[in-house]
């Protein structure tokens, strides 16, 4: 990898860019992206610039940050779990995902009551 796109990809991570699970069609290597600008740490290519999109509208009240960071942190537990063959942790992960929801049903009950009395 040359050394100007490991500066560029470390500059990147630091102002808040993101890993892809996806890997650079060109090449097969990972890729960051920021602001709906990707990049390839292996070859370099920008593939297309997309908008990411915004947060995914509730009638008329669109979500938190938090509401996101949790359904996300759900998604990737239940992942864990999935992939998990351990009895002991899969009660762990369990139960972790029951606190995740039990938050996340609180955030939008209180985020649909502050929007409510707007």
């Amino acid at each position: 990898m040359p050394e100007n796109l490991t500066k560029k990809a470390a500059e990147m991570l630091l102002r808040g860019a993101t890993l892809l699970s996806e890997p650079c069609p060109y090449c097969k290597g990972v890729r960051i992206i920021k602001e709906g600008q990707a990049l390839c740490i292996g070859c370099g290519r920008e593939p297309e610039k997309r908008e990411i999109p915004k947060a995914e509208k509730r009638g008329t009240a669109s979500k938190s940050q938090l509401e996101i960071t949790l359904e996300k942190k759900a998604e990737s537990l239940s992942k864990d779990l999935e992939n998990e063959s351990n009895h002991e942790k899969q009660q762990e992960i369990l139960k972790s995902i029951n606190s995740l929801l039990d938050t996340l049903e609180r955030v939008k009950n209180k985020h649909g009551l502050l929007h409510n009395s707007v």
